[in-house]
């Protein structure tokens, strides 16, 4: 009964006063896009191949429409042999009319700058996987993990805010447990902590919070955050 246990796949949108991204195209990218009433679309910025944070992109097309103009897709090289993969008649030589027109650009560790936001990509794993993470100022987002080697967690140290996947309390191959991303915000020492990607096994939003220390809260769909 509580819209905050109502949950679509995980991704999130970063606006500054001149730029709009969002990071992730999951299945559900059309309506969460249409319910933030989101009109404008600067780029995608992706963290891993994986479908559900992939699958939405074939809807990028109605932004091509209203900008005129291809979309900038920010991926690394694991990803973009995805996105070509999957979507290729968007690469073909003779397109259909309508298809996506995408930009790609890949990336690795090194930061960038879309628009006016800067953004610092954070190498995690998610398994064997190599998955990014990103912060955006005093704002980092990690989703897909359950290691982060040292030299990394340097690049989250100092954030304000940090948004970590914690999928159930059961150990799990390739995410962190509710316990382990627990134990990672508190030694980062992270003022204001949510937890995302949260699996139906994980439990109730209320319920799991009143379990949480008082600076950690489980994100919900529609949350905003400003900094």
């Amino acid at each position: 009964m509580n819209p905050k246990d109502n949950r679509l796949r995980s991704s999130i949108l970063v606006q500054s006063a001149t730029t709009t991204l969002v990071v992730d195209t999951t299945p559900d990218f059309r309506y969460q896009m249409l319910r933030t009433n989101t009109k404008h679309l600067d780029a995608v910025v992706y963290t891993h191949p994986h479908k559900d944070h992939m699958a939405g992109l074939d809807d990028i097309r109605a932004f091509n429409f209203f900008s005129q103009k291809p979309m900038d897709i920010y991926a690394n090289s694991l990803t973009e042999e995805a996105v070509r993969h999957d979507f290729y008649y968007a690469f073909s030589e003779t397109k259909y009319p309508g298809v996506p027109e995408l930009n790609l650009i890949s990336i690795n560790e090194t930061p960038f700058f879309i628009g006016d936001i800067a953004v610092q990509p954070i190498l995690v794993y998610h398994h064997k996987m190599p998955v990014y993470g990103y912060r955006f100022g005093d704002f980092t987002y990690i989703t897909d993990a359950n290691r982060i080697e040292p030299q990394q967690l340097e690049k989250i140290r100092g954030s304000k805010v940090l948004v970590l996947n914690a999928l159930r309390k059961e150990a799990h191959i390739s995410h962190f447990t509710l316990q382990d991303a627990v134990n990672l915000a508190m030694e980062l020492a992270i003022p204001e902590v949510y937890f995302t990607h949260i699996s139906h096994q994980l439990g109730l939003n209320d319920l799991i919070n009143q379990e949480l220390p008082p600076h950690i809260k489980l994100a919900y769909d529609g949350q905003v955050i400003s900094l």
